[in-house]
């Protein structure tokens, strides 16, 4: 019986990692590949934003988990990790439920020789007073999905004349990539919508504050890009709120440690990462204080040689100062995958693994549809900072190179030209 390898969670780094270990060893029977997610469809997680000011359709950029398996010698089934017995080797899986909560999918035991790892990430709200109540997430295309919904029922409220409101105030918690490129995304929709004639709010008056508990704005990124990024919020209309951490959360507002009090009616919280809680009860495998599971450079986790994690799941040293672990940036995920498919191949034959290391390529923040800042790292031009159009061009690059993993080059190439297509003929902002 061939060497079967099992993945549980199908975002950007697992569903790569399934697609070219099927193309590889799974076509030719050196391995069985198996992926388990908790959803039948996949959309890359950077793409949340879009889906929540209404800007991208899920449903046209989803990609299907059975189909993709079909196309690329692997198997998929739907079921949530809810155990391990490492013993035995095997992944417990939850029963799913349909929408009237019977049964579709029975609890089960999956078996494995590999064990692969990709849970992601979820937002952490740090236990601040009201946040999980009053706060909406962008962790899934669910939630993104309902502060779409939430968003567009104040406008139709109003339009309908069923609102004495002619505003609507939103807070975002968190100036990271999320938040940045939400807040843009946002100013944009709110044109948008104006122009569908859902004008009874005014562009002017949607007021959008970002507020981030640090000194600055995108802090993962240099100093130099940071400022551009503020400065271009700033002229969008957003109101930036550095130095400002959130003690409570309201159904009206938010509170800051210094007594500040910011209304809101829709609010985000988009301030820091942890990994899913289940992980620190996974049969003594060892997790940080975030969660994370606890890898070694060869992505093994560190009890158990048979467990790999990666991906913002896993806590990886990096190699040129362990002190500090491997950022949570989908380049390291998609850096990973590459990795775990040379390992693999290696695995089988006997041989001893790779160890990781990260390679930062620089990072990118969109500023909605025509203009994107951050800079390119490389080992010829250093690192080389870009803003506007061509920025934004090298953001979209990336989604085509997370496209290129999955679909390789030809299918890109017809889903690039169907896009263009499409947003030229097709409402540029979704409204249901």
């Amino acid at each position: 019986m061939s060497h079967r390898i099992v993945i549980v969670g199908g975002g950007a780094g697992g569903l790569e990692l399934a697609t070219r270990l099927g193309k590889t060893l799974g076509k030719r029977g050196l391995a069985s590949v198996l992926l388990i997610d908790a959803n039948l469809t996949h959309i890359w997680k950077p793409l949340l934003h879009e889906v929540a000011a209404g800007s991208l359709n899920s449903s046209e950029d989803e990609l299907n988990y059975v189909a993709q398996a079909k196309w690329n010698h692997f198997e998929f089934q739907l079921g949530r990790m809810a155990g391990l017995d490492r013993q035995r080797k095997c992944v417990h899986l939850a029963a799913t439920l349909d929408e009237n909560g019977a049964t579709l999918v029975p609890e089960r035991d999956v078996t494995y020789d590999s064990l692969v790892i990709a849970v992601g990430s979820t937002t952490n709200d740090f236990g601040t007073t009201g946040a999980a109540e009053h706060c909406l997430f962008l962790d899934t295309r669910e939630q993104a999905e309902r502060f779409h919904r939430q968003l567009l029922n104040h406008y139709l409220r109003a339009h309908a004349g069923q609102s004495d409101e002619e505003r609507i105030n939103v807070a975002i918690v968190g100036a990271g990539a999320t938040g940045v490129e939400l807040a843009a995304e946002l100013h944009h929709a709110a044109r948008e919508l104006a122009a569908y004639g859902l004008d009874r709010i005014r562009p002017e008056n949607m007021r959008i504050t970002l507020i981030e508990a640090g000194p600055r704005v995108v802090p993962a990124l240099p100093e130099r890009i940071s400022q551009p990024v503020h400065r271009s919020l700033e002229q969008l209309g957003v109101t930036v709120l550095t130095n400002t951490a959130v003690s409570e959360v309201t159904a009206e507002h938010l509170r800051s440690r210094d007594g500040q009090i910011i209304p809101a009616s829709l609010k985000v919280w988009a301030a820091g990462i942890r990994a899913p809680a289940f992980l620190r009860e996974l049969d003594g495998l060892e997790t940080n204080r975030l969660d994370q599971l606890v890898v070694r450079p060869t992505l093994q986790t560190s009890r158990d040689d048979d467990i790999f994690a990666f991906g913002d799941c896993a806590a990886c040293p990096q190699t040129d100062d362990p002190t500090r672990n491997v950022p949570p940036r989908a380049q390291a995920a998609h850096q990973q995958a590459s990795l775990l498919v040379k390992s693999f191949r290696q695995r089988l034959a006997g041989q001893a693994l790779p160890h990781y290391q990260y390679r930062d390529y620089g990072s990118l923040i969109s500023l909605s549809r025509f203009s994107a800042v951050g800079n390119l790292m490389g080992n010829l031009m250093g690192s080389v900072k870009l803003e506007g159009w061509l920025a934004r061009m090298f953001y979209i690059s990336l989604y085509r190179m997370h496209q290129m993993a999955l679909y390789g080059t030809f299918r890109t190439a017809l889903l690039m030209l169907s896009d263009r297509i499409g947003r030229s003929t097709e409402p540029r902002l979704k409204l249901h």
